[in-house]
């Protein structure tokens, strides 16, 4: 089976819940409309917040990976050179050894 890391998107949905969840709690407090009005602005500010963060450590998790994998890319590129130059100079070492021989 196929394993999937979700860490970022789950966190993302999480505090995407959170703030959806926030809101409903605040709309329906008994509180007056200023009150109400000063909580939304102040629920809504942390959710941007929090959005942001998020989104700084899905950049950072997918900068972490794309090094990775391009790192990963040079590493097989160059086993790939070394065995193409592995197999030419044998096939070089066997043609001189048939010409001599």
């Amino acid at each position: 089976m196929e394993e999937r890391d979700n860490g970022g998107s789950g966190i993302g949905w999480f505090l995407a819940g959170a703030v959806i969840g926030a809101g409903a709690a605040i709309l329906f407090a008994p509180r007056s409309g200023s009150d109400t009005r000063k909580a939304i602005g102040r629920t809504t500010k942390e959710g941007r917040d929090a959005m942001e963060s998020s989104g700084r450590e899905l950049m950072d998790r997918g900068r972490e990976l794309y090094e990775r994998g391009r790192k990963i890319a040079d590493e097989a590129a160059e086993l790939f050179e070394r065995g193409r130059k592995l197999v030419q100079g044998e096939e070089a070492a066997g043609l001189d050894g048939k010409a001599h021989g």
